[in-house]
C-alpha cells in the first residue's frame, strides 16, 4: 500500500453524506457468470504497519477469491483506536452501483482487515477498463461517513472488468463450457484422456469466435504440451463444435493434487472481431471431479 493513497487529517480524510444510488443495469444478456480475471497475488501491508493517524486501502484477490466470484478491500488502521465499521461500500466508475463490503467486523488500531465485495455480473462495459478514475471506499464508524481513496496496485478491477465484457461479447455469439464426461484411451498409469470444450452457438448471423488456444494447469495439460492450439472457428448461427483436447497430467506428485485449487479451470484465449483476450473457464463440479480422478489414475495414484 503506497504512502500516495494515505489520508490524514481533515483535509485528506473527508466526511461524506449518504451514498449515492447505482445506475440501472443495462439491457445486455447475462450469461451465468463462469469466469472470472487471472488469480492475482495479494499485496502484502509494508512491516511499519499503516501510517501513524491514517487510514488507507488497496484491492486485493486472491485465487480462492477468484474461483468466488469476488474481491477484497483491505483497509490498514493507523487510528489511535479500533473503529468498527457498520457499513463499507466500494465506489467505481467502471461498475454500475456502489458493491457493499461483507464480513464486516472491528479493525484494531495499527492493524489491517480484508473486506470481501461480490464482482458485480455486469460492469459497465462503455468505460474504459482502466480508467483513471479511482476507486474509493465510503466507511462508516462512530456514527460518521469517511471516504477513502483505494489503491489497485494489482489492477484488480481493470482485469476484471475486460475479462468479463470479452465475456458478455463473446456470449452473443456461443456458450463455452467443458462436457463433464473425460473419455480415456486405455487405463491406468501412462492413460490419455480427452477435454471435451463444447461451444453452442446462439442462433445470431454476422459474428465469428475463434478458440485460438487453451492453457493448461498445474494438474492437467495438453499432451506433449502445455498449450492447445485447436484454431477452432465458432459461427453464432454455425452447429455445435465439441473440441476434443488430449489431456494428460501435468505432475503426478500427491502435493500437486493436494494444491489444486485451480487444476480444472482453464485459460481459453479467443478471438472476436478485432478483440482479443482471456477468458477462464471452469469446469463443472462433476466434470473436475471426473477430470481429477483421471488424472491420479494416468499417474498411478488410485
Amino acid at each position: 500500500m503506497r504512502r500516495a493513497g494515505v489520508l490524514t487529517g481533515a483535509v485528506l480524510v473527508a466526511l461524506v453524506g449518504a451514498g449515492c444510488a447505482g445506475s440501472s443495469p443495462s439491457a445486455e444478456p447475462e450469461p451465468s457468470p463462469t469466469s472470472s480475471i487471472s488469480t492475482l497475488t495479494p499485496l502484502p501491508m509494508p512491516d511499519m504497519g499503516p501510517p501513524p493517524g491514517a487510514l488507507v486501502a488497496d484491492l486485493r484477490q486472491a485465487s480462492r477469491d477468484s474461483a468466488l466470484g469476488r474481491f477484497q478491500v483491505w483497509i490498514g488502521n493507523g487510528l489511535h483506536r479500533e473503529i468498527d465499521p457498520t457499513s463499507i461500500r466500494y465506489r467505481d466508475p467502471r461498475f454500475r452501483a456502489p458493491i457493499p463490503g461483507e464480513r464486516l467486523r472491528p479493525n484494531p488500531s495499527d492493524s489491517e482487515r480484508g473486506y470481501p465485495l461480490a464482482l458485480p455480473p455486469r460492469p459497465r462495459c462503455d468505460v474504459h477498463p482502466r480508467s483513471p478514475a479511482p476507486g474509493s471506499v465510503a466507511m462508516v464508524f462512530d456514527g460518521r461517513e469517511v471516504q477513502i481513496h483505494v489503491e489497485d496496485e494489482a489492477d484488480v478491477v481493470a482485469r476484471y472488468v475486460a475479462s468479463r465484457c470479452l465475456e458478455l461479447a463473446v456470449s452473443q455469439v456461443a456458450r463455452l463450457s467443458f462436457a463433464d464426461e473425460v473419455p480415456v484411451d486405455g487405463s491406468g498409469k501412462g492413460s490419455v484422456g480427452t477435454l471435451v470444450l463444447v461451444a453452442t452457438p446462439t442462433g445470431r448471423t454476422g459474428k465469428v469466435l475463434t478458440i485460438e488456444t487453451v492453457g493448461g494447469t498445474p494438474v492437467l495439460t495438453a499432451e506433449g504440451s502445455d498449450v492447445w492450439r485447436p484454431q477452432a472457428r465458432v459461427r453464432g448461427d454455425g452447429p455445435v463444435r465439441r473440441i476434443e483436447l488430449p489431456l494428460v497430467p501435468n505432475r503426478c506428485d500427491d502435493h500437486a493434487f493436494l494444491e489444486a485449487g485451480g487444476a480444472t479451470a482453464f485459460i481459453v484465449h479467443l478471438r472476436l472481431g478485432q478483440r482479443s483476450g482471456d477468458l477462464i473457464l471452469r469446469m463443472s463440479d462433476g466434470g473436475a471431479a471426473n477430470a481429477i480422478r483421471f488424472a491420479r489414475d494416468s499417474c498411478g495414484l488410485e
